[in-house]
């Protein structure tokens, strides 16, 4: 090592540098940015100031919208900066920061899908038992579990990273941090941390997936004894905008980080990457807002309440 430098910056090259391009991924990035903290921004808010949202489903909601905000924040704000100024270099310690919270936010929000689909369950299944099981203390400790757990499951593999060598080339094919390119960059052995990433996301994502798959069985064998079709499709409506959400991620991230050899699968996963980091923050507030009555019925009375405040 004595003949090799440290790498004190990384070079972040995952779009073309061609002007139009730019141009056009800049405006659609911002909008696609600003669509998305608006609407979350709007399902905290009425989550808050409509009493009828004050259950356990909308405040897992509210932090699974927090979650969102803070997962986007992350990494589009540094490409719309990247975009304008043409400087694609980012230091080492802002990487492995960005790194590290790429993985608390998402953590956290497989938890929370977890936790929500265990919501569903008990409301479902036990209707009567469910104010007593899911009180205001019991969905304090698990919304704390989650951010605690993720805290926990991110910052080892993190303090593993930044101890690896990395002493050239420093050029990351990617439009953010990611543990798979700066792995590939390092000038040691790496098995050992490949296998430790590898393991973390099989705990963390069929962990989750299997409590997701439980309760959605026993709710599937729950509703298919209800006698009328009519609540059939009522129960399940509830569900459905939860089950979109959890298919697209967990698709898109198995693909993504349960795969030996990594490097492999680079380029895919950079592009697989765009639709966890961008498009799916963009589709919560779609997909719970339009899809959920009670939460149209929300917006049109807060929405009302305001107009005649601000015409007053």
């Amino acid at each position: 090592m004595e003949n090799q430098t440290t790498v004190s910056y990384f070079l972040l090259l995952a779009f073309p540098d061609i002007l139009w391009i730019e141009i056009l991924l800049f405006f659609l990035l911002l909008m696609l940015y600003l669509l998305t903290l608006s609407g979350n921004i709007t399902i905290i808010l009425i989550t808050i100031l409509n009493d009828s949202l004050h259950t356990p489903m909308y405040f897992f909601l509210r932090n699974f919208s927090i979650v969102e905000i803070g997962f986007i924040s992350i990494t589009v704000p540094n490409m719309l900066l990247q975009f304008l100024s043409g400087w694609r270099a980012i230091s080492s310690v802002a990487c492995f920061t960005q790194l590290f919270f790429v993985y608390f936010l998402g953590i956290t929000e497989f938890c929370l899908l977890a936790v929500m689909a265990i919501d569903r369950h008990v409301a479902i299944c036990h209707p009567f038992q469910y104010p007593m099981v899911m009180n205001d203390r019991l969905c304090h400790l698990l919304v704390v579990t989650c951010w605690l757990f993720s805290f926990l499951c991110s910052l080892t593999p993190i303090l593993f990273l930044t101890h690896l060598p990395f002493c050239g080339p420093n050029t990351i094919d990617h439009f953010m941090c990611d543990s798979a390119p700066l792995i590939h960059l390092a000038c040691s052995d790496t098995h050992f941390i490949e296998s430790f990433y590898l393991i973390i996301a099989i705990v963390v994502l069929l962990g989750t997936l299997l409590i997701i798959v439980v309760s959605y069985i026993k709710i599937i064998s729950t509703v298919l004894q209800l006698p009328s079709a009519k609540a059939r499709n009522r129960t399940f409506s509830t569900c459905s905008s939860h089950f979109l959400i959890v298919t697209l991620l967990y698709g898109s991230c198995i693909f993504v980080y349960i795969q030996p050899q990594q490097e492999r699968y680079l380029e895919f996963q950079k592009e697989v990457s765009i639709l966890n980091m961008v498009v799916i923050p963009l589709l919560n507030p779609c997909i719970y807002s339009f899809r959920n009555k009670k939460m149209q019925e929300a917006l049109r009375v807060t929405g009302g309440r305001w107009l005649s405040q601000w015409r007053s």
